[in-house]
């Protein structure tokens, strides 16, 4: 269950908001009167908390849980609820997705807080610079000359807005992240100690060894992105490097120069992309994966965790491994050699 001392609850609901909140089905209309207090898991749920249950692996904890009320999916509904498992007690919301629903719930009781509008002690926003209202700059942050920051947004503590950065309306920046030649959307959510826009790793071979090559470009955010914490995206080395639309990347994260990323992309945590890769929308690359420099992947793609990608990948293609390959010829090879593996030991 939250943390009440970092996690501030609204409500209560009745369970007949609750289900408009969720887009949901009660299995009892009747009992749409009775209050819910908060989001728990089914093993520590109380009769005031509402859980989710999608996955028939957890269906234990679903027919011991003490939680007055639970999202389920609507295919749930074809048989009675007793032949669900679902205790007697327990008030059932019908919905397509439970795990969406229940964010849409969980957000509803533990909203983000609001901004406090000000500048704290210690911040220092540059004369030249320019504060929507709103916003708020916490303690020891800094915002350079011809920065703009947009209305309703948040600069954390010890962040550093570089000289001419643009951040959007209803953004928030987290605390001891940089950022520098870059242009930010709305919306827009940067965690912690991220680093955006330092240089490319761009060189070149000189008689003395390798030389910087100047990194002129710059990252270009777009709206409803979310950035995790200490990832890093270097700036282009003349294009820009872009992040699309809505798409989200997880904490350790690198991006290298002039990299594009299209529309609500999924990159987890510790993945790689090299310089001047370019994806698609709604590609998904998965943990520790990495991409080789000047490769395109198609939209829809699907890249596995610590596949290696040095091709090109189609469109709605599915590779796993080093080098990445198609997924079904990758686990075809591991079964064939698990089986010569098994010949040579018996």
């Amino acid at each position: 269950m939250p943390d009440p001392r970092f996690f501030a609850a609204c409500g209560p609901f009745t369970l007949e908001e609750v289900s408009e909140i969720a887009d949901a089905t009660l299995s009892r209309p009747k009992e749409g009167g009775r209050q819910i207090r908060g989001v728990a898991p089914l093993e520590t749920a109380t009769p005031d908390h509402i859980a989710f249950y999608r996955d028939r692996k957890y269906a234990r904890q679903f027919s011991m849980s003490r939680a007055g009320a639970c999202l389920v999916s609507r295919s749930e509904a074809k048989g009675a609820p007793e032949s669900k498992g679902a205790p007697e007690s327990m008030v059932l919301l019908f919905t397509d997705d439970p795990h969406f629903a229940y964010a849409r719930v969980a957000d509803a009781f533990y909203p983000e807080p609001e901004i406090v509008p000000g500048f704290a002690a210690g911040a220092y926003v540059d004369p030249s610079a320019s504060v929507g209202l709103g916003s708020r700059i916490e303690a020891n942050a800094v915002v350079g000359p011809g920065a703009v920051v947009g209305a309703r947004s948040l600069i954390g503590a010890g962040t550093v807005i570089g000289p001419n950065v643009v951040i959007g309306d209803d953004s928030r920046i987290g605390s001891n992240a940089t950022l520098r030649c870059c242009l930010v959307g709305a919306r827009v959510r940067l965690f912690s100690g991220v680093r955006i826009g330092e240089d490319g790793f761009g060189l070149t071979e000189g008689p003395r060894g390798p030389l910087r090559v100047p990194q002129l470009g710059r990252v270009v955010i777009e709206d409803d992105v979310e950035i995790g914490a200490n990832t890093t995206i270097d700036r282009g080395s003349g294009p820009d490097t872009v992040i699309g639309r809505g798409s989200r990347i997880d904490n350790l994260v690198q991006i290298g120069h002039n990299v594009k990323i299209g529309e609500g992309c999924i990159i987890v945590a510790q993945a790689g992309i090299s310089g001047s890769s370019v994806l698609g929308d709604r590609v998904v690359l998965a943990g520790q994966g990495g991409i080789a420099g000047h490769l395109k992947v198609g939209d829809g793609a699907r890249i596995g965790g610590q596949a290696g990608v040095i091709r090109d990948i189609a469109e709605g293609e599915t590779v796993v491994g080093f080098p990445a390959m198609p997924a079904r010829k990758y686990f075809r090879g591991v079964a064939v050699l698990h089986r010569l593996a098994d010949r040579k030991s018996g």
